[in-house]
């Protein structure tokens, strides 16, 4: 790649935020809390946006329970790097591959790359997403609308495309959607717009796949602690974050990821598909 190319890249990814654990004031609880298991024995688990936060703690934890991870991320490659470490030392194989998930041709080339090195998908985990807080609808720019709808919608699309040549019968897809989907947000209104395209997206590639034995479901965070939180909301503090569920508190990341384990095992989930579940510390949304 040549020097133009690769300044280029850089500017397009400085304009997406994602986070670093690097600044947080406390680092995100992503580490497993059961013993080794089995449930994902030598699957192959593809995942968004997991150099941290949800994504991270899912990719430890299908580690933990046998899986090799294929993990997409833009380029935090200190967070990415870590959780790599982190997945070998489960005795488990872990392929990085930096890219900018908002362009359809990255997203071809990553399915292809983890399937070269891997042979298949089992799971897909649409992870990646990102948010620009904005005071009211007249202040967020057109510019970081779209970039919102590229990284969270339109990504999902473009990799569930790719990878289903790649997924057999017995497969599961889980996308994360969000609680803001269900009750919205006064300053996230382009992402939680988002967050409630994904939930029909997941509902209707559900009824879609139902006949070739692929389940699709969702996961709905509330509050959860990650980088993104921090990246677009530089003081927030983690004393106040979450602090209006009926839980009082934000959630970690580690309490998040076993939703993502129950709905892609076959051994406990086999039954459902469009669904989505709710770790929000408490919040009840009807949906």
């Amino acid at each position: 790649m040549n020097e133009t190319v690769k300044d280029e890249q850089k500017a397009t990814n400085e304009k997406i935020k994602t986070g670093s654990s690097e600044n947080m004031s406390s680092v995100p609880d992503t580490t497993p809390k059961g013993p080794k298991g089995t449930k994902m024995e030598n699957k192959i688990l593809f995942i968004t946006g997991a150099d941290s936060g949800i994504g991270k703690a899912c990719a430890l934890l299908f580690a933990n329970e046998g899986a090799d991870v294929a993990i997409v991320y833009l380029d935090e490659h200190e967070d990415a790097n870590d959780t790599k470490k982190k997945i070998e030392a489960y005795g488990r194989k872990c392929l990085l591959i930096a890219g900018d998930l908002r362009k359809e041709e990255f997203c071809k080339e990553a399915i292809n790359k983890a399937v070269k090195e891997f042979g298949r998908i089992d799971v897909l985990i649409n992870n990646a997403g990102t948010q620009v807080e904005a005071q009211s609808l007249e202040d967020i720019t057109t510019e970081n609308m779209i970039k919102t709808f590229e990284t969270n919608i339109f990504s999902m699309f473009w990799i569930t495309k790719a990878a289903l040549p790649h997924m057999k019968k017995g497969s599961a897809i889980v996308n994360t959607t969000s609680v803001t989907a269900y009750h919205g947000h006064p300053t996230l209104i382009d992402y939680s717009a988002t967050k409630g395209a994904i939930v029909t997206f997941t509902r209707s590639l559900s009824d879609n796949l139902v006949g070739k034995g692929i389940r699709v479901n969702a996961v709905a965070p509330g509050p959860i602690w990650t980088p993104l939180i921090t990246s677009s909301s530089p003081d927030k503090k983690l004393s106040e974050h979450g602090a209006g569920t009926p839980m009082h508190r934000g959630g970690q990341p580690a309490e998040v990821a076993p939703s993502y384990l129950f709905l892609a095992c076959n051994a406990d989930s086999s039954y459902i598909s469009g669904q989505v579940l709710h770790p929000n510390g408490g919040e009840v949304v009807n949906g």
